[in-house]
């Protein structure tokens, strides 16, 4: 099997090593051997972007809006293709895969528009004669790392605003899902992204991440990952020379409230899409359900009854409605935290099984417990898979005051029919994200995602709040000619 290479400089570079990219719904599948590339060659990619900065950054707005539009006109023309490939080597379901990918293009799109839309201030001086101009500039390179939960929708949503902003890239995928970051590569190209613009360098974060946060010609880091990672990253940013822009999206443990007064079919289908949909495997999961003890025991049967209608297959068959795990690791990460919440205390009260299928993968039922205290680890700590939690409260505020009781911030929801608690809620959620009636994944392409707390730290990702982390804020005055200026010393800056 032919090994996939990198993109650097405008060439496809090989490397020495590969890693193998296999299909978590069937281990006997091998998507492909993708490069893995070594310090030296970051560091080359790095060079490339560095060189090829000044010449993006003064291009024309519609040769990038050009640019952007032509790959997110290619990847809505291709959406099922690459949607298979994206449930193939990730383990969404395949509806999640292609909606994940025409997710990806409406980006590309989006900020195709924002490249004809950038916009700036003239203001007068409180000094006469003088004119203020306030503009935004591109920061330089950018050095993307993203995870392997959303393949196409992360990077898209990091590529598209560095590029259209006038920044030069690189960008080092996850290591499990290749696939996708080499196929939206070659679309960039296509579209005619200059050499050295973007540059795609795939392999392990303490190499290819190291390279980018260690050198001096990368301008600003966008990480989207573990807590852990991202701590390090944003503190070898802020402590380089020159410290960079750093921007981190991290872990979530997300509460879904479920009050009295709420329809209860609404409330177990926002519940059971936030917390087992794709696997449970997103950063806006709701893995805490906290519901209020008059509709406690009816909720916890109707999730159970919901749950035995759940299918759990290969990805890419229809009629699944949840994937594969995406390894291993990860699934061993589920099952640890299932024991732990059964030594706890909590009980067990559906799912965290392992399950055979046709062909061998990670498989696994989803787990609800019950009899959850929000201080139990399963309901502190991030399990990243199909693990939901049930703690019961008292009333509004107690549910609200367990919502908030948690280290992340980054999503939070709440089901009701009252328009007193709804507006409260939204008010006094403690994230960055709140849902009404709704689950607590997924927001549309074109307004911020980011949170607080443990959660976000920087500026907000998609829409046009991206243009805070992309861009640095320039000041210029003008003297027009009319008068007399005399400079004044003051004791002002």
């Amino acid at each position: 099997m032919p090994m996939t290479k990198n993109y650097i400089a405008g060439e496809w570079v090989a490397a020495s090593e590969a890693t193998p990219n296999l299909n978590p719904s069937n281990t006997n599948d091998v998507i492909g051997e993708f490069a893995r590339a070594s310090a030296a060659e970051a560091e080359r990619a790095i060079a490339a972007a560095y060189d090829a900065f000044p010449a993006w950054a003064h291009s024309s707005i519609q040769t990038r809006h050009d640019i952007l539009k032509a790959v997110g006109d290619e990847i809505l023309a291709r959406k099922e293709e690459l949607g298979r490939l994206l449930s193939r080597e990730e383990g969404k379901t395949l509806p999640e895969g292609i909606g994940e990918v025409t997710r990806a293009g409406q980006i590309f799109h989006f900020f195709a528009g924002e490249c004809l839309r950038l916009a700036g201030e003239k203001l007068p001086s409180v000094r006469p004669a003088l004119d203020v101009e306030i503009t935004r500039e591109p920061v330089g390179v950018v050095g993307l790392i993203t995870p392997w939960n959303f393949p196409i929708a992360i990077p898209a949503w990091k590529i598209a605003p560095a590029l259209a902003y006038g920044n030069t890239v690189v960008f080092k995928p996850a290591e499990l899902v290749p696939g996708s970051a080499h196929a939206l590569c070659e679309i960039i190209i296509r579209a005619g992204v200059p050499a050295g613009v973007f540059n795609l360098v795939m392999g392990q974060g303490s190499v290819v991440g190291e390279a980018m946060l260690q050198s001096p010609k990368v301008a600003a880091i966008s990480f989207t990952g573990s807590v852990p990672t991202g701590r390090r990253v944003a503190q070898t940013c802020i402590t380089a020379d020159p410290m960079k822009k750093v921007q981190l999206e991290m872990g979530g443990k997300n509460p879904m409230v479920v009050l009295d007064d709420a329809d209860l079919k609404v409330a177990v289908e926002c519940a059971v899409n936030s917390a087992f949909f794709s696997t449970g495997q997103r950063c806006t999961a709701s893995s805490r359900l906290i519901v209020t003890q008059g509709i406690h025991d009816r909720f916890v049967a109707a999730m159970q009854e919901r749950m035995r209608g759940l299918v759990v297959d290969d990805a890419l068959k229809s009629g699944t409605h949840i994937g594969p795990v995406v390894d291993q690791s990860q699934l061993d990460q589920d099952l640890k935290y299932i024991r732990i919440g059964q030594e706890e205390g909590a009980k067990l009260a559906a799912g965290g099984e392992l399950l055979k299928r046709d062909a061998p993968g990670f498989y696994l039922s989803p787990a609800l417990f019950t009899e959850v205290d929000n201080r139990m680890r399963v309901a502190r700590e991030e399990i990243f898979g199909p693990v939901a939690t049930v703690i019961q409260a008292k009333d509004y505020d107690e549910a609200l005051e367990i919502a908030n009781d948690t280290p992340f911030g980054l999503s939070s929801g709440i089901c009701t029919t009252s328009l007193k608690y709804a507006s409260h809620f939204k008010r006094n959620a403690e994230a960055g994200m709140v849902m009404v009636n709704l689950p607590t994944a997924g927001v549309d392409y074109h307004v911020p995602f980011g949170g607080r707390k443990g959660s976000s730290y920087g500026p907000r990702e998609q829409g046009r709040y991206a243009q805070e982390f992309y861009t640095t804020v320039k000041t210029a005055y003008t003297f027009d000619g009319n008068g007399p200026y005399v400079p004044k010393t003051t004791s002002s800056e």
